[in-house]
């Protein structure tokens, strides 16, 4: 049933947003501004000079399109498990219970999948979340900075960084998967619980982003090129640049963050995702 696949992650996807934009928005200043000297810091000058409001900068946006991604990425995830489980077994003898190979596959699918719609979303979220009082507002909301971006750049603008994001997105979405399907099958034989399904989304929300942080600072960086950040030529540019100016450590900014939000933010996706999932196909819970 991939519609309803879709609209689950459509739906989980934006409840996931909501509750990881705050965290979201400090890390991707920490990322790509060097005013401020740590999380706390960033946080206090944050809410210093803009109110509660600056934390949720960018999210009006893609809290309606990145569900769009989430639920390209939940929807093609499923459906392409489903046809690799089917086509890896020949007999009614064999498990059903997909193979680690089989969720990783189709979780790199998932990514790749979802990559084109992503990259446009994440981008002018990446912008908008970056402009602060004392740097001047040059997009006035998302709409805005989609006009501005084509402007200045034409189309190929709005998918600023995006061979970074495969390089985060494409083997981080397999490895999204891959432990959230593992504890759930550790935790129970049969259809997972609530307290089940917590516990490995936010697992592997944090499993996930310990791996893509260092390609996330990069993306975040290409993307700020033409929006008020630095400008570099490409992905190798930007990593020789950050790493002969800043050491190694470059690319673990914003790891605490990544990590401290990622459980919460996957827990309630996938909690979300499972549930609607339930609702709209009268699945019982075991």
């Amino acid at each position: 049933m991939p519609l309803v696949e879709f609209v689950a992650g459509w739906i989980s996807g934006a409840v996931g947003l909501v509750v990881g934009h705050p965290l979201d928005t400090v890390k991707v200043r920490l990322q790509t501004q060097a005013v401020y000297r740590g999380i706390f810091d960033c946080v206090v000058k944050t809410y210093t000079h803009e109110g509660s409001r600056g934390f949720f900068k960018g999210m009006s946006f893609p809290v309606i399109s990145v569900a769009i991604s989430n639920a390209v990425a939940f929807g093609s995830y499923s459906n392409a498990l489903d046809y690799l489980t089917r086509s890896g077994h020949n007999n009614s003898d064999q498990s059903k219970r997909s193979s680690l190979t089989a969720v990783f596959m189709a979780g790199c699918f998932s990514g790749l999948a979802q990559l084109f719609v992503s990259a446009p979303i994440d981008l002018v979220k990446v912008r908008l979340q970056n402009q602060t009082k004392s740097g001047g507002n040059k997009y006035r909301g998302p709409i805005h900075c989609i006009a501005v971006i084509l402007r200045e750049d034409g189309v190929k603008g709005l998918f600023r960084g995006i061979w970074a994001l495969a390089l985060r997105d494409v083997p981080c979405f397999g490895l999204y998967f891959l432990p959230y399907e593992l504890i759930c099958s550790m935790l129970t034989e049969k259809q997972p619980g609530n307290t089940a399904v917590l516990v490995a989304g936010g697992v592997a929300g944090v499993v996930t982003w310990a791996c893509a942080t260092p390609m996330d600072v990069v993306k975040a960086r290409l993307q700020m090129c033409g929006g008020g950040g630095r400008m570099y030529s490409g992905v190798l540019n930007c990593i020789t640049v950050s790493v002969r100016e800043e050491g190694m450590q470059v690319f673990f900014k914003g790891l605490l963050l990544n990590s401290v939000r990622a459980f919460p933010v996957n827990a309630v996706t996938f909690l979300s995702f499972e549930m609607l999932l339930r609702a709209m196909t009268n699945s019982p819970q075991d």
